[in-house]
């Protein structure tokens, strides 16, 4: 399998090492900059899986460092920066990165939201074989069509379906959907996954009234049958 690539942005030598060292111990690929203008030169002939974006680097401001990133690549960026003030994070966010992590962070969170952000932007179903021709979804605009046709999706809507979309034939649970698709599950709610997955199969209808794509597994959850 072909390793993932992780750029990782930052000026401080002990903190990207460490990280580096962190990411490649997990099994990904790992590439530092120090500098944000030697990130964007890589960028013209390196297409990495995702970077991590120091926003206090010191050739410039990670913002706009990340709205030149994205004249060349689509990758997810998760910011990395000591700010913790609300409004930097919602800056960071609203501008269009994938998340947010405030230092000093854990090892493990980074690691972790890592590999939830690649869950959520690596899995494009239009590249899943039996889905390309109809499913295709564009994890950085958070959209979905269905036989060529944006599908109106509620926020929960759509992480249901790309988290059904990321594993055709697999079976989630009902606690499993939960946990990927609303940010603070609460496991005596499992039971709202049936009406959003029945709003979601109405949507899907309105488009081609003679398939079901999502197949129910009676007292475990659902599936999303590839191809149909």
């Amino acid at each position: 399998m072909e390793s993932i690539c992780i750029f990782i942005v930052e000026d401080e030598p002990s903190i990207a090492q460490t990280v580096q060292f962190t990411l490649e111990a997990e099994g990904f690929s790992a590439e530092h900059f120090s500098t944000g203008t030697s990130c964007l030169a890589a960028l013209e002939s390196a297409r990495p899986s995702l970077i991590l974006l120091d926003v206090g680097l010191a050739d410039g401001s990670g913002f706009e460092f990340f709205r030149r990133i994205r004249q060349l690549t689509e990758a997810p960026v998760i910011y990395m920066t000591a700010r913790d003030a609300e409004i930097d994070r919602v800056v960071g966010l609203e501008m269009g990165a994938d998340d947010y992590i405030v230092k000093p962070f854990s090892l493990r969170e980074l690691v972790a939201r890592v590999r939830a952000v690649l869950r959520r932007v690596g899995t494009s179903a239009a590249r899943l074989t039996g889905t390309a021709e109809v499913f295709q979804l564009d994890a950085v605009r958070m959209q979905i069509h269905y036989h060529a046709q944006l599908l109106e999706l509620t926020l929960h809507e759509y992480r249901l379906l790309e988290t059904l979309l990321s594993h055709p034939e697999r079976v989630f649970t009902r606690g499993q959907l939960l946990e990927r698709g609303w940010d603070d599950p609460n496991h005596r709610l499992e039971r709202t996954i049936d009406s959003h997955i029945k709003s979601l199969r109405n949507k899907l209808r309105e488009i081609n009234p003679d398939a079901d794509p999502i197949r129910t597994h009676r007292g475990v959850g659902y599936s999303l049958i590839a191809g149909s």
